[in-house]
């Protein structure tokens, strides 16, 4: 609680004064896209967090901590993002704030992962969250580690913003984050579907051309075989 009072005086003092961004606080931390967040509700997964962080920038690790024993999680834990400006929006946007009823504290952070740790058991990505969350992958998914990541739906966007910004006290809430879940679910299936036959589309033409290539290819041969029998 006293790290994000300091935080929050920090910033209205920076307001208050006109202090440009080049001299803010922030700018000691211009070297690590890391912050660390805690005091999250002990029910959200990966996905969730992952749902709430991105509203500020594209996240690529997550470490949200566990208990070894239960697997359940402590609320606390390190995020990265791609690009390090973001981190500012979520220490001075996130910090502070309340969700589920608790009061979440992020703030900047340089992490090191340890000699032990897997860094790609941390990746942030479609295929990693879905494989966290004890998710199946379909085979479309399951596809290579160079596989792009999948983009942020417009509805998990809204997610992330009635999560953080809808009033705690309104009963509600709950409701509507599960409504919320399921249109997120409905627009994934959808998007499933459109890359499915975007993918059949390709497939079908490569194999469009690589037939009329054997055909060119045969009527050369026909052609040759032709001029060699004139020949002789």
């Amino acid at each position: 609680m006293n790290q994000i009072r300091a935080i929050q005086a920090l910033n209205k003092k920076e307001i208050e004064n006109g202090i440009s961004p080049e001299a803010s606080w922030h700018t000691d931390y211009r070297d690590t896209a890391y912050i660390y967040f805690g005091g999250l509700p002990y029910e959200l997964s990966e996905g969730d967090i992952i749902t709430i962080f991105s509203q500020f920038g594209e996240p690529v690790f997550l470490k949200l901590v566990r208990d070894k024993e239960t697997g359940k999680s402590k609320g606390f834990g390190w995020l990265k993002y791609e690009n390090q400006k973001s981190t500012d929006l979520a220490v001075d946007n996130l910090g502070g704030a309340e969700v589920g009823g608790r009061l979440v504290r992020v703030d900047h952070a340089r992490y090191s992962t340890r000699d032990d740790e897997d860094q790609d058991e941390f990746k942030v990505g479609w295929e990693d969250i879905q494989r966290k969350e004890g998710r199946a992958l379909s085979e479309d998914e399951s596809s290579g580690d160079e596989a792009p990541q999948r983009p942020m739906l417009e509805e998990e966007r809204e997610l992330a913003k009635l999560i953080h910004d809808h009033d705690d006290d309104d009963p509600m809430k709950a409701f509507l984050i599960e409504e919320k879940k399921k249109e997120v679910e409905e627009a994934r299936a959808r998007a499933d579907k459109k890359e499915q036959r975007h993918r059949h589309r390709s497939h079908r033409s490569h194999r469009s051309r690589r037939d009329e290539d054997g055909h060119r290819r045969s009527r050369r041969d026909d052609e040759r075989s032709a001029a060699i029998f004139f020949l002789l």
